[in-house]
């Protein structure tokens, strides 16, 4: 059995770059960029008005100025803003040649063709060509996973197409004679099916395309047909279930029968200690625990991760530092063990109602997870932890 952070580094180093393709602007949100994205021009690239007013020279006010011409935005000067003259502007215009400053339009007075400077003081309002950005900066590196704000950065210099890390194909499949659809009543014994559509979810939060190839029984030959399936269609295979000590946790004697190297089966991790990493030339497999709060959180500590590494991108949780508001106490410590919480108005950690690994509701209740080190079991009230936000 391996610590959590060895089975990190392990995924980590595993995980093989995907090509790249080019997409439209507007489907690059939270893509990963392989491609330096370079300034083809300043910005601004021109010196431009900050305000709605009148450009001129300061030396010549209060004035009265002669008004030579109207700048709207978009328009290119005519006229030099000469001694005693001045150009009424937009915001966003190009400053004319021959001024230096713009003062607002409610500091003025214009009559016939004449306009006065009513205020008392003003500054230049002016944004200086490449004040921004300079022709060839580089403002976003490959591996940074697009956001809307990035979009706008794209937009501006030109990326109609950027170049972005192909999505991974992920085949998710849970296993389990018990499990029935969600829009079945489960009969005796069984229960529904949440583990797929949770990870479904969760592959598309990490950039994935999440692929659902329905419930695997558990029999050699059900496992056998679907892994083998997956593995020859899709870059990575998630599997939930069948992972444990049990007579019918045969995941991963199927995935050694299809090629598969296990890396490792057991990680010292609460929940989540089930757990299987494996690579073949084809693909690349994970066994996660049956449990659908296990399944989330080694999604999110190990799973996640992997995924973007695939695309280029390496991730780093959202963490947020803050102060325990009640006293945590666990029974065992032998293991590294998450915990789901929430964040109270004081911005403290507070315990959610948590049952155990098949808690699931307790989840959408949280915030975040904290971590119970190896060896502890308490946390004081007061102390300050790391909280793991949960946000998609």
């Amino acid at each position: 059995m391996i610590s959590l952070a060895q089975a990190y580094e392990i995924v980590i180093a595993a995980a093989r770059p995907l090509p790249a393709e080019r997409v439209p602007l507007v489907e690059c949100r939270g893509r990963v960029l392989a491609e330096p994205v370079v300034a083809d021009m300043a910005m601004p690239p021109f010196d431009k008005s900050m305000v709605d007013g009148y450009a001129c020279r300061r030396v010549d006010l209060p004035g009265p100025l002669e008004l030579v011409e109207v700048i709207a935005a978009g328009m290119s000067p005519e006229k030099i803003v000469g001694r005693g003259q001045c150009s009424k502007i937009m915001t966003g215009a190009p400053i004319p040649e021959g001024a230096d400053c713009v003062f607002i339009v409610e500091h003025s007075r214009e009559v016939d063709g004449r306009v006065t400077w009513t205020g008392e003081h003003t500054a230049d309002n002016i944004v200086p060509r490449a004040s921004d950005v300079r022709e060839g900066e580089t403002l976003l590196h490959p591996g940074h996973a697009v956001r809307p704000q990035d979009v706008a950065v794209l937009a501006s210099m030109g990326y109609a197409e950027p170049l972005v890390a192909r999505r991974p194909s992920v085949a998710v499949i849970p296993t389990g004679d018990e499990l029935v659809e969600p829009g079945e009543k489960p009969g005796p014994s069984q229960i529904r099916n949440s583990n797929a559509y949770q990870l479904c979810g969760q592959v598309e939060s990490a950039g994935g395309l999440p692929h659902y190839l329905g419930v695997a029984r558990d029999t050699g030959h059900a496992l056998h047909e679907k892994i083998s399936d997956a593995i020859r269609k899709h870059d990575v295979v998630l599997l939930s279930g069948g992972v444990s000590m049990g007579d019918y946790d045969l995941v991963p004697g199927v995935l050694r029968e299809n090629g598969v190297e296990i890396l490792f089966d057991k990680i010292a991790v609460q929940p989540g200690k089930p757990t299987v990493f494996g690579v073949s030339p084809e693909a690349f497999c994970f066994g996660l625990p049956g449990n659908p709060v296990s399944t989330f959180a080694v999604f999110e500590l190990l799973v996640k991760p992997f995924l973007l590494k695939l695309q280029g991108h390496d991730y780093r949780p959202p963490v947020v530092r803050a102060a325990l508001a009640e006293t945590f106490t666990r029974k065992v410590a032998s293991r590294e063990a998450w915990v789901p919480v929430t964040l109270d108005a004081e911005g403290r950690a507070r315990r959610v109602e948590y049952h155990g690994s098949a808690h699931i509701a307790a989840l959408s209740f949280a915030d975040g997870l904290i971590a119970f080190p190896v060896g502890d079991s308490t946390l004081e009230e007061g102390r300050v932890v790391a909280v793991r936000l949960l946000r998609h």
